[in-house]
């Protein structure tokens, strides 16, 4: 039997398993009691990754904010950046009453804004990693340190525009795209940089794809602003014996060449129809030796589903996706996410896990 830190070392590596890695993302609920005995199984039974952040190893921009009024229920928050070339202005309503809040206007909104902020200085990293031995240290052989990089330099971009922008911009103003695209793309290779100087890894996780990806661009996009500047820094992590992990929700049938193609390591999920648009039998014929999939039980059906049924998915997944014994980590889609439903969903969540290790070649 193999640890777990050496089970999910092979699944980075692409080599040959035991049985497929099982995996439960971790972005519980808040202060949510009725989670904890599905988080002591997690504990007890699956693979563990435990996230690193760095912190922002370069300094802000020189920003100033203030709210103003909107309503009995709203606030805006407004962020002022100041640039060399000048000032540029998002909004944000904030809930007064506990809502989850929205992004109203972007700092980016044309060419002129984009150049504006290409007017800002690319700084050095510099800052205390230390933290990360204690991290390494704290997960020992129940599973890997992820060292979070945040977000890909496309989606570093269109977080920066708004998806509507971006878009629009990707045909008006391309030039400009590309000119954002490059600059945070060297702002992350000197991040990566920082970090494998100082033997941080050897995973990372990356994300923010997801912005430039069918059905709202369309695969020319997607290697025209993910493939071209992602697989540079993925190369960079490669040629230091490291691996990278990506999380991107997409239809992933026309693209996912491209992710092999830019370098990554894990892919995490790979939905089928409804929610996407390629079967486990499309993925792994195409990820085959290259990518280890991560998933790929759709998160509705651990509250939603039976035990039996999240069981018979599971086991329908390994045998399609794990046939050559290697590539293949069992995990939903995304986090446990409703509140006070712990209870609900842990009989699913076990139902899956047990699946898996009792999993037999």
């Amino acid at each position: 039997m193999m640890t777990r830190r050496e089970r999910l070392r092979r699944c980075f590596c692409h080599e040959e398993l035991d049985r497929p890695g099982v995996y439960a993302r971790d972005g519980f609920p808040a202060d949510d009691p009725t989670y904890d005995r599905l988080k002591a199984y997690l504990k007890e039974h699956t693979e563990l990754k435990r996230g690193w952040w760095p912190g922002r190893l370069t300094p802000p921009a020189p920003a100033e904010q203030h709210s103003e009024p909107v309503s009995r229920d709203w606030k805006r928050l407004v962020t002022l950046v100041h640039t060399p070339a000048g000032d540029l202005r998002s909004t944000y309503l904030a809930s007064l009453k506990g809502q989850p809040g929205m992004s109203e206007t972007y700092l980016l909104k044309d060419r002129s804004d984009a150049e504006k902020y290409l007017s800002l200085p690319v700084h050095e990293p510099a800052g205390d990693v230390s933290s990360f031995a204690d991290a390494e240290k704290e997960i020992g052989e129940a599973g890997i340190v992820d060292a979070d990089l945040g977000s890909n330099p496309a989606g570093a971009v269109a977080a920066l525009c708004g998806s509507e922008t971006f878009a629009i911009m990707s045909i008006t103003d391309r030039d400009a795209l590309h000119a954002l695209c490059e600059r945070e793309m060297q702002v992350l290779l000197k991040r990566v940089g920082f970090l494998l100087e100082r033997r941080i890894g050897p995973y990372f996780s990356i994300c923010g794809e997801e912005y430039i990806v069918p059905p709202l661009h369309g695969p020319r996009d997607f290697w025209d602003f993910n493939v071209r500047y992602d697989k540079p820094v993925f190369d960079l992590i490669h040629e230091a014996g490291a691996r990278v992990h990506v999380h991107c929700h997409a239809s992933m049938k026309k693209v996912l060449a491209g992710f092999i193609e830019m370098g990554v390591d894990v892919l995490h999920p790979f939905e089928a129809p409804p929610m996407g648009d390629i079967t486990p039998q499309e993925a792994k014929a195409m990820a085959r030796g290259k990518l280890c999939l991560e998933g790929n039980i759709q998160i509705a059906d651990m509250y939603e589903g039976t035990p039996d049924d999240v069981r018979e998915q599971t086991r329908a997944l390994i045998e399609t996706c794990f046939d050559d014994r290697r590539g293949l980590i069992v995990s939903p889609t995304a986090s446990p996410y409703i509140r006070g439903a712990g209870e609900q969903c842990f009989p699913q969540y076990k139902a899956m896990i047990d699946a898996v290790l009792e999993w037999k070649p």
